[in-house]
């Protein structure tokens, strides 16, 4: 098996957050819903868990677009300090100037 990139596992992800996330709501609804019997509750638990881990949107990281570093993201800009800083000093990006003095 080949191996995979970090970035490609988490474009893996967000498409298996995005398939799994109406089952995955109505379950959590299920399960927090006070007025049902708790045995249909604790079978919602055991289906939610059941599910694939990577389901979760807390497994998706914020990757940077143009390097695919995962630390100092801004997201706003969708980018890493590091390509901020390179594509700024070189005027591409768009509201960001060189500063020095």
């Amino acid at each position: 098996m080949a191996k995979t990139s970090a970035v490609e596992k988490n474009k893996r992800r967000r498409k298996t957050v995005a398939n799994q996330a109406a089952k995955r709501a109505a379950l959590k609804a299920t399960i927090m819903n006070q007025e049902l019997p708790i045995e249909e509750r604790f079978q919602a638990t055991l289906k939610l868990a059941a599910l694939p881990r990577d389901g979760s949107k807390t497994r998706i990281r914020n990757r940077c677009e143009v390097t695919g570093r995962p630390r100092a993201f801004y997201r706003k800009l969708k980018m890493s300090r590091i390509a901020l800083r390179e594509l700024g000093n070189l005027g591409k990006v768009p509201g960001v100037v060189k500063s020095s003095w």
